[in-house]
């Protein structure tokens, strides 16, 4: 099968490569890319381990051909963390409060979490555990998980006051 050249921006750098038109995303970002961060799970996009963020919207990257990413924004796991490698606050949060266990669905999580806080810096509990629904974790009862991401959300909100 030929393949097709594709251009994007990952984690805030220009990328580039040549893919299958049925290279799905997390392939992609794993494969060429080597970032492992973003786990393939059950590849039927149920448990939400492979979840990026595209041009601001959280994807199950393993539904996503490459090829319909095309010049797009794209932000794993390893693009939360701040640029000196510092954790983001959701990364210690969920380390502090015990929001994982095994760590597999960790990366999906935290970054649905991301984006979450992004459109919504203060959210209920509600409002968390829907927002998260996508993400399965088969360790926890999802409880540490929504208490770290309303610390986060609290020390983010102070962040950006004291700014």
């Amino acid at each position: 099968m030929s393949k097709t050249h594709v251009k994007m921006t990952v984690n805030g750098k220009a990328v580039e490569g040549l893919a299958e038109p049925r290279t799905l995303l997390i392939h992609f970002l794993r494969e060429q890319l080597d970032l492992t961060g973003p786990h393939i799970g059950c590849d039927t996009s149920h448990c939400g381990a492979c979840t990026v963020d595209v041009n601001g919207k959280s994807v199950k990257s393993c539904t996503v051909f490459v090829g319909q990413v095309e010049g797009a924004d794209v932000t794993t796991i390893e693009g939360i963390a701040q640029p000196d490698g510092t954790m983001h606050a959701l990364q210690e949060a969920f380390r502090q409060h015990h929001g994982l266990q095994c760590g597999f669905c960790t990366p999906g999580m935290i970054t649905s979490a991301w984006r979450l806080l992004q459109e919504n810096p203060n959210p209920t509990e509600e409002e968390i555990r829907y927002g998260i629904s996508g993400n399965l974790c088969r360790c926890t009862g999802y409880q540490n998980i929504v208490k770290a991401i309303q610390v986060a959300a609290e020390e983010l909100s102070v962040k950006e006051a004291a700014e």
